[in-house]
Formats: structure tokens, C-alpha cells, sequence
């Protein structure tokens, strides 16, 4: 990357928070060698696009503009240039191919503050995993932590820049420590919380097969006030035997002993999880399975994916099924999570909670976030950072809307504003 120096630079940034991260580590790393970033396309003359490719249909956008961009400086980094670097040469022969590696080594701090109060920590990469369906770990290799005193450092700096939302992030939040014998994921909240500071750190994605065997220390270490209450534990079916052949690595009753120790440990926690419609072994029973287990768990939030074929993984090699029938299975689960949301959201209307504001929704507008985060919509132009007393107003399924109590906004970040318990 020494040769881009003195540029004009747009930023295109795709897939999961770990990427944004990755995006503002790079900008850090440009904007020292004299390139300035810019907020239109049409001004830069060094253009990056940063890529996902999770899912089939995403892999197919990158391309697309990646080729919309062939014809200028490009650069190319985030997953695919990693195991689809042929791909990426074929659709822009010039453009430059930068692999996450380079940028960690030219950026060690793994934390970056996106605007607003909002900041990303990232505190490994890579996963121990074998899932048959990902592709991701093998762009992301295999489990790397970063120290806790480095993790502890990067959450101070984000902290005195004025975040008050921390997102914990890695490709699984559990297994962090897992390589290195040095603790484990309960040990580095800990470390976390003990940072001085009126923040709240969002832990990312846990898989329930890592988070099991410390799960009593991970319960207890969540209850901390500076931990929002929100577990996101992605269970992928609900089926113990397409499970087992996604090589998940537990079974769906260990899933719901997890969100089982949650519930019962971390008052008024939320629970998060992931759910993949249309695996090739899944048989309509099986699907029925998974929806039953919706119902029993009730989850306050899922992430819906239709399987997606990623080249190179074991399960690119089975039959798949039919995609009418796919969809069909899609639509039946989609209604059945936004049934159960709505239902959660009309418990919590009237209620007045504390909540800190994250960003602007759009002018006159602002999102906060509750203990629980729960998104709020608030009326009027708060500061980033400023923790209020919101009353929950509306319904909107996958979020809600409040109003202010009167005379509840306080300064930002002042330590001397109750906390709830």
C-alpha cells in the first residue's frame, strides 16, 4: 500500500462488523500516507472496495462492482481476495488486492470509532470451527486472540474519543482465548468493564458449541451493568440432525440451555440468534422442527439466510433444494419471528427505560439504545453519547419508538447519572 499516497479515496464497505472495522483500520492507515477519504465516488481517484462473500447472492454484487470499477485505481480487499483472488483479477485485471493480514500489520489497534458515540473492538479472528456450509474460515483462517491488555487499551482510547456503545466483534466472540491458555471470554469482559467510563460493550456473535464450557463465567461476567443485556447466539436450525450435519458442533438443546443460563442470570436479557432455511439435508420435517423450536424459545431477534452454495465447502458437493421450496420455507419463518417481535415489543410500551444516544436517524431524529438494545426512535437533535429517560411509545416490530420524559436528558457521558441494575 506505499504507493497510494497523496489520494483521494472512497471507501465502499461490505458484509459484517468486523469488516467496518477493517474499513476505518485501512482509511487510518491511507490517511497517514497524505490521502484524504471522501464521501462521493465521483471525487476520488483511488477507490476501495472492501468484500463480503457469506452468501452466494453477495458474492455476486461484489462482482458486479467490482467490475463497475475496473476501469479505475481499485483496490480490493476484506474476504474475497483471499480465496476468490482469481475471481476478483478476472472481473478488474489492474486492481490491487490487499488481504486483512496487511492490514493488521500496518494497523495493530483492532478498535476504530465508526461516528456517533458507536465503536468497533475486534478481539480475534479466524474461528475453530468446521461448519460445512461457511466459507468465511477459510478467508479467515484459524483462531487468533488478541491480548487482553491490547483489547483493554484499544476499549480505553474508543472511550476517551467519546463512544458510548462498544461492539464486541470477531467471527466467534467465545472462542476468544480458546488458542492461547491465556483465559477465556468471561476473563476478558471482566478486564473490559473494568476500564473507567460510561459505555456499554455489545458482545457479537457466540456460538453456543464455544460458549458452553465456560457458560456459568460468561453469565456472571454479563450481569455487569456496562454489558448490554443482548446475547447473540446463532443456532442455524433447529434440528439436532441437520445440525450435525452442518458440523455445528452442539445440539439444539445445548442451544437452549445456553439461552436458558442467559435468561435466567441477566435480568431482562435479549436473545439473538441465526437461523438457515433451506440446508440441502433439510427435510420438511425437519424445517417443522426448527419452527417449533421458535415458538419454545421465542427469540427476541433472528437473522433469516436462505442457504447459499459457497465454493470449496463440504457442503457445495450435496443436492440442494429446490429454491420455490426454500422460499416457501422462508416466508413461513419470517412470519412466525415478526409475529413473536411484535409480541415482545407490546410488553415493553408504556414503559419508561434509560437509554444512551448512538446516532442520528434522520434530521430531527435520533436512535438510542436501551439496556436490553432495544432500538429506540427519539424525536429531537441529541448529542451522541447523551444517556436519557425514554418513554416507549410505538410498535414497529423491528424496532420502537419513544418520547423524552420531561427534564430527563442528562450531560453526556456523566458518571453522575443513576444506573440501573
Amino acid at each position: 500500500m506505499d504507493e497510494f499516497r497523496d489520494r483521494r479515496v472512497w471507501i465502499e464497505t461490505y458484509g459484517c462488523t468486523y469488516n467496518q472495522a477493517d474499513s476505518h483500520r485501512l482509511a487510518g492507515i491511507l490517511e497517514g500516507q497524505g490521502c484524504q477519504i471522501v464521501d462521493d465516488p465521483a471525487a476520488a481517484d483511488l477507490v476501495v472496495v472492501n468484500t463480503c462473500i457469506v452468501i452466494g447472492r453477495t458474492e455476486r454484487h461484489m462482482l458486479r462492482r467490482i467490475r463497475a470499477c475496473a476501469d479505475r485505481d481499485l483496490v480490493v480487499t476484506g474476504c474475497m481476495p483471499v480465496v476468490m483472488g482469481e475471481a476478483v483479477l478476472a472481473a478488474a485485471p489492474h486492481a490491487r488486492l490487499v488481504l486483512p493480514a496487511e492490514i493488521d500489520r500496518r494497523w495493530p489497534a483492532g478498535c476504530a470509532q465508526t461516528g456517533g458515540a458507536v465503536g468497533i473492538l475486534q478481539i480475534s479472528s479466524g474461528c475453530v470451527g468446521r461448519c460445512a456450509y461457511c466459507i468465511t474460515r477459510a478467508a479467515r483462517g484459524r483462531l487468533q486472540s488478541r491480548p487482553a491488555d491490547r483489547v483493554c487499551e484499544d476499549l480505553a482510547a474508543l472511550v476517551a474519543g467519546g463512544v458510548a456503545e462498544v461492539q464486541v466483534t470477531a467471527q466467534d466472540v467465545s472462542a476468544w482465548g480458546l488458542e492461547t491458555g491465556d483465559g477465556r471470554l468471561p476473563d476478558l469482559v471482566r478486564a473490559m468493564t473494568a476500564v473507567p467510563g460510561e459505555f456499554r460493550l455489545r458482545l457479537g456473535m457466540m456460538n453456543p458449541a464455544t460458549a458452553l464450557d465456560s457458560l456459568d463465567a460468561l453469565v456472571e461476567a454479563c450481569r455487569n451493568e456496562k454489558v448490554f443485556s443482548f446475547v447473540h447466539l446463532p443456532v442455524q436450525s433447529g434440528c439436532d440432525r441437520v445440525l450435525a450435519s452442518m458440523r455445528r458442533g452442539n445440539t439444539v438443546a445445548e442451544f437452549e440451555e445456553v439461552v436458558a443460563a442467559f435468561r435466567a442470570g441477566v435480568p431482562g436479557v435479549r436473545v439473538c440468534t441465526d437461523l438457515i432455511v433451506g440446508y440441502p439435508t433439510e427435510t420438511e420435517e425437519d424445517f417443522e422442527e426448527t419452527l417449533a423450536m421458535v415458538e419454545r424459545v421465542r427469540p427476541d431477534k433472528v437473522n433469516i439466510t436462505r442457504y447459499s452454495v459457497r465454493p470449496g465447502t463440504p457442503a457445495a458437493d450435496l443436492k440442494q433444494i429446490p429454491g420455490r421450496v426454500v422460499k416457501a420455507r422462508s416466508r413461513r419463518l419470517d412470519a412466525a419471528v415478526k409475529r413473536i417481535f411484535s409480541e415482545k415489543n407490546e410488553a415493553v410500551l408504556g414503559q419508561v427505560v434509560r437509554a444512551v444516544v448512538v446516532g442520528q436517524k434522520r434530521p430531527g431524529s435520533v436512535v438510542a439504545r436501551d439496556q436490553a438494545y432495544r432500538e429506540i426512535v427519539v424525536q429531537g437533535d441529541l448529542k451522541p453519547g447523551t444517556w436519557v429517560e425514554v418513554e416507549v411509545t410505538g410498535n414497529r416490530t423491528v424496532y420502537l419508538t419513544g418520547r423524552l420524559n420531561e427534564g430527563s436528558t442528562y450531560s453526556d457521558r456523566s458518571n453522575s447519572v443513576p444506573t440501573e441494575h
